[in-house]
């Protein structure tokens, strides 16, 4: 039996059913949505953004679309379980498109890399920077897959809530060679500081350093040579209003423009939160896609901790800070034609660079850019010939001894990006500029509740992946299941939307709650 809301206009389960809710529209809280209601759960999603898709999410300025966080989709068989779970199809309700190249990695020396899907494309490029690291290369696919295999599709897509599941996997992570970083056994590999570049850098976009991330994320070298490398048509935010909306069929309610200001506890578990309004929304189970930082230190803030505790958090290494200029050109669509979808712009230094970002603290002069154009693939993101551009730095979080007065160095750092581009990759367009936004640690920090206005939670160290992560089900008050970026399996698409996978196989059924 359902019921219209005449909020939405979506069927809402008898309420009867047990109720859900799920704190953050963002992707891994849609996902955990749509499988709830797949369930057979009354879900009830609650955001503080106008949109759904939280970092995923994007704006509209003057014609033109910016997507605020994630660009591409590397295992599109994630997305394809989920509908499927829901009874639909993903590929027919989303449009996309394989790259080809994947991306450009350029140097100060003008030397530059093309990553692609085919291998003997691959294997030419290596040769062609430097062929004495073509065996080597050949080696790193290798243990690349060998760590997707137990890393991602073994580990990654189950809970990993009891230490016993670790203890038996240890010897497994001896023989990869775990305690080794990305970065480390790129260069056992290859010796070209270029290649050993472009074979470590991945970990950043999941908010690690490469010096110092386990290099089980080589798997990321997999991915993308199994799956390819795919941009959604309308941007990830297409695919998350879709899940939006999917929930909603489904018989769920999805709340926007409502903030959540505390988990409350009934009997020992999760009863449901209280929103900053003062209205209680009550619950027999309760979801948290806020990052999970905030869930334990503010949201739980009443609730004594165990483990999650002020000081256990506060020590715990977090992900580095963006800076991000999203902006607009006019009439440069057939400008640039070297300057493909995506394109990675070293600086003069890869090692001091990050030591400065995740060590020092400390914001250098010299940067290095990664460029996103979907226009060249997405005309629907900038009015008819005018581009969209999408360009991020990262940088330190907020969280070090003397942190960046962003209010202060903002627009003097967006002229040294500003700078950088002039001279390096898209000469020219400063006097072409249209509309523009940007994003520091500090709109982070107020736009998502992220720690430290960190980009990615907490960084994906050895020691802070696996069981020693926050786990899909809350060791700190039952009833209680957390997903997204700062949980079980990590950050990134693959990883958030897994870990709704993860959750899905923890909560009870509905016949068992009440």
């Amino acid at each position: 039996m359902t019921r219209m809301d005449p909020r939405l206009g979506h069927e809402v389960r008898d309420a009867r059913a047990p109720h859900a809710v799920v704190i953050g529209a963002g992707l891994g809280g849609l996902a955990s949505a749509m499988r709830l209601g797949a369930r057979g759960y009354r879900v009830t999603v609650i955001d503080r953004l106008d949109v759904p898709g939280g970092r995923g999410s994007a704006l509209w300025r003057d014609g033109h679309r910016f997507d605020l966080g994630p660009t591409i989709v590397t295992v599109p068989q994630v997305f394809r379980d989920l509908w499927s779970a829901t009874g639909r199809s993903f590929d027919d309700e989303i449009d996309l498109r394989a790259l080809d190249p994947f991306y450009e990695i350029r140097w100060p020396d003008d030397s530059h890399f093309t990553a692609r899907q085919d291998t003997d494309a691959m294997r030419a490029e290596v040769a062609r920077l430097s062929p004495d690291d073509l065996p080597g290369y050949e080696r790193f696919l290798k243990d690349a897959e060998a760590r997707y295999w137990f890393g991602f599709e073994n580990l990654g897509r189950r809970s990993l809530h009891k230490l016993w599941d670790l203890i038996k996997v240890l010897p497994t992570f001896a023989r990869l060679r775990a305690d080794r970083s990305v970065y480390a056994h790129a260069a056992s590999r290859v010796r070209d500081p270029r290649l050993r570049m472009a074979l470590s850098f991945h970990p950043l976009f999941i908010g690690g350093d490469p010096f110092h991330v386990t290099s089980m994320y080589i798997l990321v070298s997999h991915l993308e040579k199994e799956f390819g490398v795919h941009y959604a048509m309308g941007g990830v935010a297409r695919i998350a209003e879709r899940m939006a909306e999917i929930v909603g069929e489904d018989g769920g309610l999805v709340r926007l423009e409502t903030d959540v200001d505390e988990i409350l506890v009934r009997d020992g578990r999760a009863a449901g939160v209280r929103l900053t309004t003062g209205e209680i929304v009550t619950a027999d189970l309760v979801v948290s896609n806020a990052d999970a930082g905030w869930t334990y230190d503010h949201l739980l803030r009443n609730h004594a901790r165990r483990r999650w505790t002020p000081p256990r958090l506060e020590r715990s290494r977090w992900s580095m800070g963006l800076f991000v200029w999203y902006f607009g050109t006019k009439g440069t669509r057939d400008l640039w034609p070297d300057v493909g979808h995506h394109t990675i712009l070293n600086g003069p230094r890869y090692k001091g660079l990050v030591e400065d970002i995740f060590l020092n603290g400390r914001l250098s002069e010299d940067m290095s850019l990664y460029v996103h154009r979907p226009s060249v693939t997405d005309p629907s993101v900038a009015p008819e010939g005018d581009d969209t551009f999408y360009v991020l730095s990262p940088v330190p979080h907020l969280g070090h001894d003397d942190p960046v007065d962003w209010s202060a160095r903002c627009e003097e750092y967006r002229a040294s990006v500003e700078a950088v581009l002039e001279q390096s990759l898209i000469p020219g367009f400063r006097d072409r500029l249209g509309p523009s936004e940007i994003f520091t640690p500090e709109e982070f920090r107020d736009r998502y509740n992220a720690p430290y206005g960190t980009g990615f939670s907490i960084e994906p160290r050895i020691l802070q992946s696996a069981w020693f992560r926050p786990h899909n089900v809350s060791e700190e008050l039952p009833g209680l299941y957390l997903a997204g970026a700062g949980t079980h399996p990590g950050a990134g698409l693959p990883g958030v939307i897994s870990s709704a996978e993860v959750l899905d196989t923890l909560v009870p059924d509905p016949e068992r709650v009440r």
